[in-house]
């Protein structure tokens, strides 16, 4: 007889028979969250306080919606990395180690290719995108050129996120973690150079930042290439990056994993654009006190994203070795350190989101709306967790399908007209307002966590990729 959810719950996290043990999956999961958190985090937080020291709320609105933007093409980037972890990871676990080689070159030349094709839309389409996001035109006149600047780095990003999606389909966590770090290092020390005119340099504010991210990625390819030819643990899977491609089968087998995950990750990315575009009719600081709450609330969020990527390789060795109550009990693990390690942090931010909040906000101007705002949509980012680690554990089985469905109904289908309904409504308090339209983006994740809950509970999964029990 099937348990029920809680007993379910309760019976796999003190499974020591099967599955990885939680001091195996903190050893996965330490090295994911330094990596998120130099790579998501930091920079952006401290690339912000930079920014924000120059005393204008239009650069640091031009910042904000800037990285919004971008964090749908640092999403497509991860959703190729994330194929290329599912596919290794496959002939990893089935130790078919010269395929899982093979597989690093198809998704390198996959992902330069996207890469090189999206920076030239960033530089041709550049006004166009902020126009779209209904900014003023001071805050345009200072977007464009970031923005263009910006598009050289993507490119290298592209190419440095295959590399770390090989490493990690190999189970190797540390060595993206130490390229990151180093890459995070040196854009933050060029950053502030760059910024501020040291060294000898001129003070070129934003346009600074954006040298500074191709700085950084510049360093990630650079070591991740030195490391994959030249260690000699990587030998046995024979590199060879300019090999010519023996079938096109294969490259077709990399795209039709990731281009559902780059729609289902590119789907969510473009929930926070929306949600941009929304606050900027919300009240005339509102996109400025979205973007602190959302990059608060995306610091939290760091343990559950570095758990999502974890349970995603985890889940794809148990599929290639075919154990399948393995998967079942991994997740429920991976949720409850999840959910621990974010409710620590949301609880640092609650105790005084004005303090923290008023790093950004140097002239006042949305520091109240920000801080009063938190500690509502706090609560609701627990499905923001969960939705993100069964999302990776579903794309680790291959059934990434049911994921991109899933939130492109749920997105497009609720959020968006709801979001728009609460803006048009005729609400005078503009913090009631903002807290509403918010809610309702977590409200939709609350909608795709039954739903890949509701897919494992009925063993749904096992048949994405015809495996059976």
């Amino acid at each position: 007889m099937k348990q029920g959810v809680i007993a379910s719950y309760v019976s796999g996290i003190f499974n020591k028979t099967k599955g990885e043990s939680f001091a195996t999956i903190i050893y996965y999961c330490f090295p994911e969250f330094i990596t998120n958190l130099v790579v998501y985090s930091m920079p952006v937080l401290l690339d912000a306080w930079f920014v924000s020291t120059l005393q204008s709320t239009a650069t640091y609105m031009a910042l904000g919606a800037s990285n919004t933007f971008l964090h749908l093409i640092i999403k497509m980037a991860e959703a190729f990395s994330v194929g290329t972890v599912i596919v290794v990871g496959m002939h990893n676990g089935a130790h078919e180690y010269e395929k899982a080689g093979k597989s690093l070159r198809n998704a390198f030349w996959t992902t330069i290719t996207v890469g090189i094709f999206i920076a030239a839309s960033l530089v041709v389409f550049a006004r166009e995108i902020y126009v779209w996001h209904g900014l003023t035109d001071d805050v345009i006149a200072i977007s464009i050129p970031f923005m263009q600047l910006r598009a050289v780095s993507v490119v290298l990003m592209f190419v440095s996120f295959a590399f770390m999606g090989f490493l990690r389909g190999i189970k190797n966590t540390r060595t993206p973690m130490h390229i990151f770090v180093v890459g995070m290092v040196a854009f933050v020390c060029t950053d502030y150079v760059l910024i501020f005119g040291k060294l000898g340099f001129e003070p070129m504010g934003l346009r600074g930042s954006a040298i500074a991210s191709i700085v950084q990625y510049s360093v990630m390819v650079v070591l991740a290439l030195a490391y994959l030819f030249l260690h000699p643990d990587n030998r046995r899977y024979k590199l060879m990056l300019f090999s010519p491609v023996e079938s096109f089968d294969e490259i077709a087998q990399f795209i039709r994993i990731s281009v559902p995950v780059i729609l289902d990750k590119a789907i969510m990315a473009m929930a926070y654009i929306w949600l941009c575009r929304t606050m900027a009719s919300i009240g005339k600081y509102g996109v400025a006190a979205f973007c602190v709450v959302k990059d608060m609330e995306r610091f939290a969020l760091i343990p559950a994203i570095a758990c999502a990527q974890v349970i995603t390789f985890l889940v794809s060795n148990n599929v290639g070795a075919r154990e399948w109550d393995a998967v079942k009990i991994n997740i429920k693990k991976v949720i409850l350190i999840a959910s621990v390690s974010v409710g620590c942090l949301l609880m640092m931010f609650m105790t005084s989101p004005r303090s923290f909040i008023e790093l950004f906000d140097k002239k006042g101007d949305f520091v109240t709306m920000a801080s009063s705002a938190f500690p509502f949509l706090s609560v609701l980012a627990f499905f923001d967790l969960l939705q993100l680690v069964l999302s990776g554990a579903l794309r680790g089985a291959g059934d990434v399908r049911i994921v991109m469905l899933t939130r492109l109904i749920i997105c497009f289908g609720f959020f968006v007209p709801v979001s728009w309904f609460l803006v048009r409504m005729n609400i005078e308090n503009e913090l009631l307002k903002f807290m509403l339209v918010y809610g309702s983006f977590y409200l939709g994740n609350a909608f795709m966590s039954v739903v890949y809950l509701y897919q494992f509970r009925t063993n749904r999964w096992k048949y994405a990729l015809g495996q059976k029990e």
